[in-house]
């Protein structure tokens, strides 16, 4: 099985709140881009919190949505570093390598929290926390989380958002 790696983390030094993802799916690591599954309800989401138009987002080119985002004080990156997997299913990662969190929080020095999207990510929740990040778990925005409505995955969104004063 090939060994894939992940992509750099999206933040700055006025990140505030990171999401953390898994691993980035096929179409992601193919289009080099953070929730580059069309399907993926990541960025739709998050417009929707910024009420900002989801068509001229989504539409838009990664650097224009990944610097919208950044302006907002959010972050990206994921827990694993690198994996094997074949497809996209978190099920499927196998001997992954976690990210260096430690150096995250070095680089966002205004980071108040971190929230997981999906179960996954979820799992690495204690070694944030050790560093003395809140950790706060999401539903998963993947296609692949059909149990949760749009409007439900929002709700739980949107919720965490203003926990941490980012809307």
């Amino acid at each position: 099985m090939t060994r894939l790696v992940g992509l750099p983390p999206l933040v700055s030094a006025d990140t505030r709140l990171v999401v953390l993802g898994s691993f980035p799916g096929a179409a992601s690591l193919a289009a080099q881009q953070y929730y580059g599954h069309k399907q993926n309800q990541f960025w739709r989401i998050l417009s929707a919190i910024y009420a900002a138009d989801a068509d001229t987002i989504c539409a838009s080119s990664y650097a224009f949505r990944s610097n919208w985002m950044l302006s907002k004080g959010v972050g990206l990156w994921d827990v694993y570093a690198s994996c094997e997997r074949e497809g996209s299913l978190d099920a499927q990662i196998r001997k992954a390598e976690v990210n260096d969190f430690v150096a995250l929080r070095q680089r966002c020095p205004g980071l108040q929290a971190v929230a997981h999207n999906g179960a996954e990510s979820f799992r690495h929740a204690g070694q944030l926390a050790e560093l003395g990040l809140p950790t706060v778990r999401l539903p998963s925005t993947s296609p692949a989380n059909a149990s949760w409505s749009f409007a439900r995955k929002l709700a739980a969104w949107r919720e965490v958002f203003e926990q941490y004063g980012m809307i």
